[in-house]
């Protein structure tokens, strides 16, 4: 029996890809733990969604600034040289095309790119994609951070999404709790895996095909 990676793990592995100097933005959930997780010495400026540049790691309990919150109300910190600003702005910056990375959560992620996050297309469930869609389009590469599976063991990564999308083949890696994955032209290519885990076993878990990379 493979251990997955715990959220933590899953943050230090997908911290580890960011590349030096690049604008990132980390969604609401799961990614927020990336913030935590950066290498030292690799300039990395955080966006938050809420109208934030240069955002730092949270801050000790006795720092917290309840003025000072991420897009998911968590407190926060601010580097020196960071920055706080409109709402207006910051969706400019998003659908302007100015950040490198976009990390956000998945509900599911289907073979081409296509995102579904914000839905599980449920009667009366009220309209809530947020920034999300701005994000999937804007952003220069589209990080998805989730488990492989639903609590029931469906798989999240489908040839096709059956929930409402947030985006049209948007999706560029998927970070899991087994493995890394990035979506090609090829199709669905294996990065890295959790040790011990083999190909086989990761595509019993997975809705579409896999190829090692």
């Amino acid at each position: 029996m493979h251990t997955p990676l715990t959220r933590e793990a899953m943050a230090r592995r997908l911290a580890l890809d960011i590349p030096d100097g690049s604008y990132v933005n980390l969604g609401i959930g799961m990614p927020v733990l990336v913030a935590a997780h950066l290498p030292a010495g690799r300039e990395i400026v955080l966006h938050s969604e809420n109208g934030i540049l240069g955002m730092g790691p949270p801050p000790a309990e006795a720092d917290i600034d309840l003025d000072l919150i991420n897009a998911g109300k968590q407190p926060v910190t601010l580097l020196d040289g960071g920055a706080y600003f409109h709402h207006a702005d910051s969706f400019a910056m998003m659908r302007g095309g100015h950040l490198d990375i976009c990390v956000m959560g998945g509900m599911q992620v289907a073979a081409n790119g296509d995102l579904a996050n914000w839905s599980l297309n449920k009667p009366g469930e009220a309209p809530a994609v947020g920034g999300a869609m701005d994000l999937a389009v804007g952003a220069r590469s589209v990080y998805i951070m989730m488990e492989h599976t639903s609590r029931d063991g469906s798989p999240k990564i489908v040839e096709r999404c059956t929930y409402p999308l947030t985006g049209a083949a948007v999706v560029d890696r998927i970070y899991t709790d087994l493995a890394v994955i990035d979506i090609t032209p090829a199709g669905l290519v294996v990065r890295d895996m959790i040790d011990g885990m083999t190909l086989t076993e990761l595509q019993r878990r997975t809705g579409a095909p896999l190829r090692a990379g």
